[in-house]
């Protein structure tokens, strides 16, 4: 059986294989980092870690490109965590079991990390490459981007010397992006005191899942279900039909992805047991029969459980529900002069209640400060009306796309001389760490492009072989054609 140690180009996916054996989920970094310091040290690179945990490896340029602009080659080292619910794998322990599908890599059951392994890979494999031509090069492998692009953040003015960015963290091939998204997390919080269960009532734990899910930018284009916004139908008709009372939620687990699962412990009248079910039976055929065309089969199930403790106070919880019900999720408004773009849009990623405990986290993005301000003060007052305590952090800004911009040119003639066509230049709904880092590198020219993945930051991750050679094969001949100072 072939595994991705055979496929072409074979300098990019060893390194991609090494990378899937170091468990490398956001806020573990630390065996990654030694790693990749290790590799930079062995190639006779003068390697370094920032004081906020990026690698940075610069490596000279080949004889008679010493005149060229400085490039840095940019990707991050972390993955997404995520898994299907009845795959065994821990992410800080365990490595990532790929394998080919077709056309396609995967992983067992888990995100595959090529979002961005392939792109530090490649980056490897320009390091490590004797026969390339190339001016001064600098790789920039930043720590946590996908939990708040902290390593981005922390970058300090003057570490780096290139008047480049070649971002290598997108994921359409022959697509060259030129802008992005900013985003806000916005967290809404509530403490309460937990109430007891009425006597005779029942506890009934209802589980929705079997959701695609997917990246909460790239993919919120394509009106996935959110499990939260699906389970909040059931819990508010529950509540006002059949006396249900809400106990604990816990719905999604990435505040960037789209999520997948979510469930809920309520308690009701015994007599009320049979309706309650066949409310679920209901929904779940009503979610099936909305989201046919988009969703494979929705699972949506109810079981008996012990009664808990405590539940949240019904002058609470019907505030609470009703302002998950409102809350804004999706997209709000597409780009004006780019209508097949998203410009603003949101995610209610995570619902954690119970204990006396809501805490509930939303990623708000848009390519438009005004518009991100606007959805952000919305959500704000969504949950303020609840009596909720909302803050915004981890904001960025946009990366406003030059259209004049020299290597933008240069790659359009090179993409058209390697491939006979045009790359398409587009603006991504996403947070990529350009935005960033041009502010803190300012005059920074700057493109992002990768080989294509499809379904990132969930289980169905996957990385299109024929891609990945295209990619590298462009990346080696962008370098070789970077302007002159």
């Amino acid at each position: 059986m072939s595994t991705i140690l055979s496929l072409a180009p074979q300098n990019v996916w060893k390194h991609f294989y090494s990378l899937t054996q170091i468990p490398r989920p956001s806020g573990h970094m630390e065996r990654i980092t030694e790693f990749l310091l290790n590799f930079g040290n062995s190639l006779g690179l003068e390697s370094f870690v920032d004081e906020v945990g990026n690698v940075i490896i610069p490596k000279p340029a080949t004889p008679g490109m010493e005149n060229r602009k400085g490039v840095i080659l940019q990707a991050h080292m972390d993955m997404v965590p995520q898994k299907n619910n009845d795959t065994i794998h821990d992410f800080e322990k365990d490595p990532i079991e790929t394998y080919i599908d077709g056309d396609w890599v995967k992983a067992k059951g888990t995100t595959l990390g090529a979002d961005n392994g392939l792109g530090v890979a490649a980056i490897m494999a320009v390091l490590e490459a004797k026969d390339l031509k190339h001016g001064p090069l600098e790789a920039l492998i930043t720590k946590d981007e996908e939990t708040g692009m902290y390593g981005a953040f922390g970058l300090k003015p003057g570490t780096l010397n290139g008047e480049i960015l070649l971002n290598l963290d997108s994921e359409d091939e022959g697509e060259l992006y030129i802008g992005c998204a900013g985003g806000m997390d916005v967290t809404a919080t509530l403490e309460y005191k937990e109430v007891e269960p009425e006597e005779g009532d029942i506890a009934i734990k209802v589980t929705l899942k079997g959701l695609r899910g997917g990246h909460s930018g790239l993919e919120i284009n394509q009106g996935r279900a959110n499990a939260n916004k699906l389970l909040v139908r059931f819990v508010r008709e529950a509540i006002a039909t059949y006396e249900a009372r809400l106990s604990c939620w816990e719905g999604g687990n990435m505040r960037n992805a789209i999520p997948r699962e979510a469930s809920a412990i309520v308690t009701i009248p015994a007599e009320n047991e049979e309706e309650l079910l066949g409310l679920v039976k209901y929904c779940e055929d009503l979610f099936n029969e909305e989201f046919s065309a988009i969703e494979t089969p929705i699972s949506f199930k109810a079981e008996r459980v012990d009664m808990p403790a405590g539940q949240i106070p019904e002058e609470i919880q019907d505030n609470l529900v009703d302002a998950i019900f409102a809350c804004q999720n999706g997209v709000t408004r597409m780009i004006p002069t780019v209508p097949d773009t998203v410009e603003t849009s949101s995610n209610l990623a995570i619902i954690s209640i119970g204990g006396g405990k809501a805490d509930i986290k939303i990623l708000a993005r848009s390519s438009s400060d005004s518009m991100k301000e606007y959805l952000t003060t919305s959500l704000e007052c969504c949950f303020s009306m609840a009596g909720m305590k909302v803050t915004m952090t981890g904001g960025y800004s946009g990366w406003q796309p030059n259209v004049n911009s020299p290597i933008l040119h240069a790659m359009k003639e090179s993409y058209k001389k390697q491939f006979g066509v045009e790359p398409a230049v587009k603006v991504i709904h996403a947070g990529l760490e350009c935005g960033i880092i041009g502010a803190i590198i300012p005059g920074l020219d700057m493109i992002s492009f990768g080989p294509t993945l499809r379904s990132p930051h969930s289980p169905d991750e996957r990385a299109l072989i024929p891609t990945v050679q295209k990619f590298y094969d462009f990346l080696v001949a962008t370098l070789e054609q970077t302007p002159v100072k």
